[in-house]
Order: structure tokens, then C-alpha cells, then sequence
């Protein structure tokens, strides 16, 4: 019988939308190598008699979590591999997820928290890390019905563009030639697995973390739009590390 700790690692290769594959193929595996893949990286499945140890559940807690953080890929037509809408579509997986977000692999993010704030910040907290955790480990129950939020709509899902922002080019040191207010910063030439980090140094000595990306991965590209308008008057200088190789855009309004 293949290990457990295995399995949720091929779960969860499945769920981030990279499945592995180990062990010998058969004549019919090698036939067909994408579902000979699917076969072999199964979700856990749901226990006959699964002992429920805690008091959080679907229902209550983990489907806010999910519906804030998680959903806006992992939807119907989503960049996600699987919807993870509902508990019926969360709960063969849900060991995966724990697996996920305790390795923060899940939700995609890149960016170190704590350098810049963003607004449409998808990583999760330690308390939400805590709960989905304690809530797999508990048993993943569902819950009473009745405490069930509405289901996002997949139209409010989707991040909108900010209008009327005008794009600043950046790489090495740049030089802000008139007051701009910045609303968010975006990657431009970043290798994968490489890294981007972006500071704004104002005229009065004052220094501005914009963002610092780690581990960087294109596939999830996005814009990162500032919880707050930064102020970048003329003569502020914004500096990008390493200088050369990466690109990002300043996203300004004037």
C-alpha cells in the first residue's frame, strides 16, 4: 500500500496543476501517460467513519477562507486544475490542501509579506493556516447548512484593471520626473524561480518598500495593487534589485 505522506504529496502536485508520476507504467499507462498520471494521483478519499475531532467546519469557518483566497482560480473556467467551491469539491482533497498551505506553495502569491501591502493580498495568515489545518486533522466535517455563506459569483472574482493608470517602466534605477501617486507595481521580466525586489527612496529621505517577489512564478502573473495610494513626488528614486535582468511597471496616476 502506498504511503500516505506520498499520497498527499501527488494530491497536492495535482492541485497547484503539476502532477508527478513515479513507479513503473503499464502497457496501458503508456498508452495513455495523462491519464495513466490521473489514475496514479488520486484525492484522498472520504472515510466511512471518519472520527470528527473539532469544532470548526465547512459550513461556519473554512468556506470563507476558501471563497476568499482560494476561489478566484480554483473555479469553474478558473486557472486553478479543480473548483474548490463546494464541500463536495473541497473534501477529497482537503489533506492536499493542508499540505499546500502549510509548505505555502497555496494560494500562489510570490510576494514577501510584510514588504509593501497589497489590496488583492491572496496569501493566507497563520490563523487561516491554523484553521484549515486543525479542520483537515479534525476530520473536515461539513457542518449545519444554515451557516453556509452565498457562493462568490465568478464575475466578482475577477480582479479588476484600475482605471485611468498609466504605466511607468522600471528597471535598474529610475527616476520619478513629476509627483505621481502610485497604485500598484507589476512584474515585468522576472525569470522563474528568480526574484525582484523594488524600494522608492522619496527626496526627503523617507524609503517606501514597493514589493519583493521570491520563488517567482510567471504562470501566476499579476498585478500587485498597494492597499494604500503611495505618494511619489518628482526626484523620488526607485530602485530595483538585482539591477540588471528584471523589469517591473509602476502603475501611476497623476
Amino acid at each position: 500500500m502506498r504511503r500516505k505522506p506520498e499520497r498527499a504529496e501527488r494530491a497536492a502536485s495535482i492541485l497547484r496543476g503539476r502532477p508527478i508520476f513515479r513507479g513503473t507504467p503499464t502497457l496501458w499507462a503508456m498508452a495513455c501517460p495523462v491519464a495513466a498520471v490521473m489514475l496514479s494521483i488520486q484525492p484522498t478519499p472520504l472515510e466511512a467513519h471518519e472520527i470528527i475531532t473539532t469544532r470548526l467546519a465547512w459550513t461556519e469557518q473554512i468556506s470563507r477562507i476558501l471563497h476568499h483566497r482560494c476561489v478566484s482560480c480554483h473555479r469553474e473556467g478558473g486557472q486553478g486544475p479543480m473548483p474548490l467551491m463546494t464541500y463536495e469539491q473541497v473534501r477529497p482533497w482537503a489533506k492536499a490542501i493542508k499540505y499546500e498551505i502549510l509548505s505555502r506553495r497555496m494560494p500562489p502569491w510570490d510576494a514577501v509579506k510584510g514588504y509593501g501591502a497589497f489590496r488583492n493580498d491572496l496569501s493566507l495568515s497563520q490563523d487561516d493556516i491554523a484553521k484549515i489545518s486543525s479542520w483537515v486533522e479534525g476530520g473536515a466535517p461539513q457542518g449545519r447548512a444554515a451557516f453556509l455563506p452565498p457562493t462568490p459569483d465568478a464575475e466578482s472574482l475577477i480582479e479588476p484593471p484600475e482605471p485611468g493608470a498609466e504605466r511607468l517602466p522600471l528597471s535598474g534605477s529610475f527616476m520619478v520626473e513629476e509627483n505621481v501617486t502610485a497604485a500598484g507595481i507589476e512584474p515585468e521580466n522576472v525569470p522563474a524561480g528568480g526574484s525582484l525586489q523594488a524600494t522608492a527612496y522619496r527626496p526627503d529621505g523617507s524609503v517606501e518598500p514597493l514589493i519583493w517577489l521570491r520563488d517567482y512564478h510567471p504562470k501566476w502573473h499579476r498585478s500587485y495593487w498597494f492597499r494604500e495610494p503611495l505618494s511619489l513626488p518628482k526626484g523620488t528614486r526607485i530602485l530595483l534589485f538585482p539591477r540588471t535582468g528584471v523589469s517591473a511597471t509602476l502603475l501611476v496616476t497623476k
